[in-house]
């Protein structure tokens, strides 16, 4: 059926338990980074995991001076969303390096 016997199946079976350490490693890694975002000309700065979670929101002064609460809210959404998508973006780079190239088709 195979060539070269059960051995060849073996050396897969090793090789798929190898890959599945490093992206586990991998992920871990991106999620623990830190990625920060600004928006606002810096008026907002957000820092996110690379696990979705906010570490950290920071506003100008001035821009709570402001009292624009809507303005306010608008950038922090942008920032939060931009620091995320970088997290995401981290990690799909990291995946496709162990991929080769592979279509994981969203397995982390």
């Amino acid at each position: 059926m195979f060539k070269g016997g059960m051995g060849n199946v073996g050396n897969l079976m090793k090789m798929a338990k190898q890959l599945q350490a490093e992206a586990l490693k991998l992920k871990k890694e991106v999620e623990e980074k830190e990625f920060t975002s600004s928006a606002g000309g810096g008026a907002v700065k957000v820092v996110v995991k690379g696990s979705g979670e906010v570490v950290g929101i920071e506003i100008s002064p001035e821009l709570i001076e402001s009292k624009d609460v809507e303005m306010i809210q608008d950038l922090i959404t942008v920032a939060v969303n931009q620091a995320l998508k970088q997290s995401k973006e981290a990690l799909e780079k990291a995946m496709s390096g162990i991929a080769g190239g592979l279509d994981l088709g969203g397995l982390f």
